[in-house]
């Protein structure tokens, strides 16, 4: 079995029946979470595969295939597309919008805006509503499309929407049209 802290031997005992159910390494298991969390999260650095299988070769003296690396960093994706899609709540009270720029290397490092928006629950709550990766500034209609998906994933109401900005971004940003009853505020 391949664990984070390397390959580790692991007996099974039987019984005549079959009726054994193991809890901890489920039967036929290969590997536990934390290699899973391990890969995503070099590859998330911009590590490649192969740069990954030579890692778990180097720090755990683990043999990990490029293959099953890209296995787990589909997972991954997919799981995060889920995410990416899944409903919102009806009402946020507060909702927080803002970018930030991020050195990403693809191919060459070049720096992007991310926008991120957050809401908060009627329970009060923080919840992450979503993060898109942007081509450029903070642009008012990439706002509006931002905005438009949060919309179409279910949010109806919005009492305050607070953006961080200087006084140049107000004249240009977004009222967000889906909820004309909503205040915006300035936070600098």
């Amino acid at each position: 079995m391949l664990t984070e802290v390397g390959p580790v031997e692991i007996e099974v005992p039987g019984d005549r029946d079959g009726t054994f159910d193991p809890v901890i390494v489920k039967k036929r298991q290969r590997r536990l979470e934390g290699v899973d969390q391990i890969a995503g999260s070099l590859t998330a650095r911009g590590l490649t595969t192969g740069e990954v299988a030579a890692h778990f070769a180097d720090v755990y003296g683990a043999s990990v295939s490029k293959d099953t690396i890209s296995r787990i960093t589909d997972k991954v994706t997919g799981e995060m597309t889920e995410w990416a899609t899944r409903p919102l709540d009806r009402v946020y009270p507060v909702m927080f919008i803002d970018a930030i720029v991020v050195k990403v290397r693809d191919g060459q490092v070049t720096n992007r805006p991310f926008y991120v928006v957050i809401g908060v629950t009627t329970a009060g709550e923080r919840d992450i509503l979503g993060i898109w990766a942007g081509d450029g500034g903070q642009g008012a209609e990439y706002w509006l499309a931002v905005l438009t998906e949060i919309k179409n994933r279910g949010v109806q109401d919005v009492c305050i929407v607070v953006r961080a900005g200087s006084r140049a971004c107000r004249s240009r940003s977004p009222r967000p049209g889906s909820w004309p009853r909503s205040r915006r505020v300035w936070s600098t």
